[in-house]
């Protein structure tokens, strides 16, 4: 039985999966993430880090199995007291005024603390060594125009304006908690640098992509598509691809995710367009393969989807911005565009469909991002880190 399932709202390591007399033995290392309600990137790095660490516990905020990856269901899951609200299960954005607190009393009590972090995790209270491994400081404190959007009610808007000053300075007392952060990606080591002063080494994420699985394409259209996986918020630019779309019709695009802008994007989306969320990895294998190239308009922190493509042989078309910059090979993995627009995007396409593709190029690409050399440099770290005095032993050490 899971924490999640038990009830627990502790961060306290006692009573998990296996628990003997009601207590287990501290383990080495704990995993920590800001929630898992949803399927994403992040998300497939927690799980790639439980393979790395099979035995240690997962804490988090939220936990809602619906809603991410069934492969959690089989682990050791701890969370906080917010966990029983179910309104904020189903939407961790409603629950943005009571994070702080709820991260503030997760209590883990083991060696080193891996924290997945965009913005919680990493102020999760431990006991030994604290981790980072960061995807980006937090986006509604330091990049919160772009991260809204311009469909965010003016309500929303109030209510970050108030709550940022506080939030920011729990935020970078939390940031000043960790032993050592890890950045996904270079422009995720520039934003650190800036937020919080620190100079850090990049780990690039895992691709996760599992090349022998037999896809399932029962609930796709005909192969010859193009395709979008990302969540539907307003900084992932997933309007401007179904617009660019509007005047093709004799292309189509298949969309694939969930999140608050869904509506409105089947709004505007012409009828050559498809919409689906909540498929099976058989079934994103089959979407992978059936497409013909990946496209992706996002302010992304780490380009993970282009490769993912790459692992199928399938070229990407992505903006020339960020996390794509380190992941994706211009003229041999994928076309990129300037600004994400409409016009600009369509141009790309264009320019994706001329061109003759090498599978084998693009494959030997999603090879440089295995979770093997992810795990490599993961387990480095913390070695690295174990082999170190504990941070009360250093502080005593130093006085």
């Amino acid at each position: 039985m899971t924490g999640s399932e038990s009830g627990q709202s502790t961060g306290d390591l006692t009573g998990g999966a296996g628990a003997a007399n009601g207590r287990v033995a501290r383990p080495r290392i704990a995993i920590a993430h800001d929630y898992l309600t949803q399927r994403g990137g992040a998300e497939r790095v927690v799980l790639a880090l439980s393979r790395i660490f099979p035995d240690a516990p997962i804490f988090t905020t939220l936990y809602e199995p619906d809603q991410t990856y069934d492969e959690f269901r089989g682990l050791d899951i701890r969370v906080s007291a917010l966990n029983q609200v179910r309104l904020f299960r189903r939407d961790h954005r409603r629950a943005l005024p009571f994070l702080a607190w709820a991260a503030s009393s997760v209590h883990i009590d083991a060696d080193l603390v891996i924290a997945s972090s965009s913005g919680w995790s990493h102020g999760f209270r431990t006991q030994g060594r604290k981790v980072v491994y960061c995807y980006a400081p937090a986006r509604w404190l330091y990049e919160s125009d772009r991260y809204l959007g311009d469909s965010a009610g003016m309500s929303t808007r109030a209510a970050l304006r108030v709550l940022s000053p506080a939030l920011r300075r729990w935020d970078r007392r939390a940031a000043s908690s960790a032993d050592a952060y890890l950045a996904i990606s270079s422009v995720t080591q520039g934003r650190i640098k800036r937020a919080y002063g620190f100079d850090v080494d990049v780990v690039p994420a895992p691709h996760t992509v599992d090349v022998a699985l037999v896809p399932d394409d029962r609930r796709l259209p005909a192969p010859g598509y193009y395709l979008v996986v990302s969540r539907l918020l307003p900084y992932k630019n997933v309007r401007e691809i179904v617009e660019a779309f509007r005047d093709r019709p004799t292309q189509r695009l298949v969309v694939i995710g969930a999140g608050p802008q869904k509506a409105e994007l089947q709004q505007a989306a012409a009828s050559n367009v498809i919409f689906l969320e909540g498929l099976t990895d058989a079934e994103m294998a089959g979407a992978y393969r059936g497409c013909r190239a990946l496209v992706a308009a996002s302010h992304e922190d780490f380009g993970l989807t282009p490769l993912e493509a790459a692992a199928h042989g399938k070229p990407s078309v992505v903006l020339r911005w960020g996390g794509f910059l380190d992941t994706v090979i211009e003229g041999s993995t994928g076309i990129f565009f300037n600004e994400p627009r409409p016009d600009l995007i369509a141009a790309a396409l264009d320019e994706c469909g001329s061109r003759t593709w090498d599978a084998d190029v693009l494959r030997r690409r999603a090879d440089d991002f295995s979770e093997q050399s992810f795990a490599a440099r993961i387990r480095l770290c913390v070695d690295e880190m174990l082999q170190q005095a504990p941070p009360s032993v250093r502080r005593e050490d130093s006085r």
